[in-house]
């Protein structure tokens, strides 16, 4: 069965897994090593039964945990170029570095019985991507940190089963808020993240393209609420005639807990 977890979502730290058969592949590893493999045991899966870890890009939130994780896990690596070069330059870890599979943006790869495939995404990040997976009977999309959506986004996100889409902030609670006026701009900037309203837009083009699952993510602890966000992407798919509660499932990925999880045959909503 192809299955997807979110083990944490938020910008204090993301890492999901996604399982078909006896293929597992850790997406992001944005918290400690600890909190991996306990997120990881929950749902039945040992470090070393990891068949490859992806990576978005080098922010910490996305591999804080991946220095002291490869230790137990030894799974191969995939990133672009970039991401690696960004990541040894910053760490200068030969064991991790041995560990790297370079993939360009755009480029894709079989691992076990997953196809897995990057598109680039425009985020302040080296060789940022998002990730196109497809398994037994559906495909998935990871979609967060970006700052606008481009015509690989939307090429990568049509006609996937489940998208798992960046809601990060309310904009007028990040201009009002108490980041300093330097992490407000970065925030909002075409570089940054996809506010509520941004990532309605983006659900409502999968939903019209065939999707019929989201899941909102990468929100702010300080600019958001779950039931914001929720709220904002029920009211954009609400006007285009989906009923959000009836058509597609709509739901939001915790901060810091497993989230539910999601496979082409089962439903849940928000």
């Amino acid at each position: 069965m192809f299955t997807f977890t979110t083990l944490a979502s938020g910008s204090l730290g993301n890492a999901a897994l996604v399982s078909c058969g006896e293929t597992h592949i850790l997406l992001d590893a944005g918290i400690s090593a600890k909190r991996l493999t306990a997120g990881l045991a929950e749902l039945g899966v040992k470090p070393h039964q990891l068949s490859a870890i992806l990576l978005t890009h080098e922010h910490s939130d996305h591999v804080s945990g991946l220095r002291v994780f490869t230790k137990k896990a030894g799974a191969p690596i995939y990133a672009t170029p970039p991401t690696c070069r960004e990541w040894y330059r910053k760490n200068q870890c030969d064991q991790v570095k041995d560990l790297f599979q370079p993939l360009e943006a755009g480029a894709g790869t079989q691992i076990g019985a997953l196809w897995v495939e990057s598109f680039p995404t425009p985020h302040d990040a080296a060789g940022s991507v998002g990730w196109s997976i497809a398994g037994e009977g559906g495909r998935m999309v990871l979609c967060t940190d970006l700052g606008h959506i481009t015509e690989p986004v939307r090429r990568a996100v049509a006609g996937c089963d489940l998208l798992v889409c960046e809601t990060n902030h309310d904009e007028d609670w990040v201009r009002t808020g108490p980041y300093p006026y330097y992490l407000k701009q970065r925030i909002l900037g075409d570089y940054g993240h996809l506010s509520n309203e941004t990532g309605a837009e983006l659900a409502a083009f999968a939903v019209e393209n065939g999707t019929r699952s989201v899941i909102l993510a990468h929100l702010s602890q300080t600019n958001n609420t779950p039931v914001r966000a929720c709220h904002t992407v029920a009211l954009r798919l609400l006007a285009m005639d989906c009923n959000p509660e009836r058509d597609i499932s709509l739901s939001v990925a915790p901060y810091d807990t497993l989230g539910s999880t999601w496979s082409p045959k089962e439903v849940s909503v928000c």
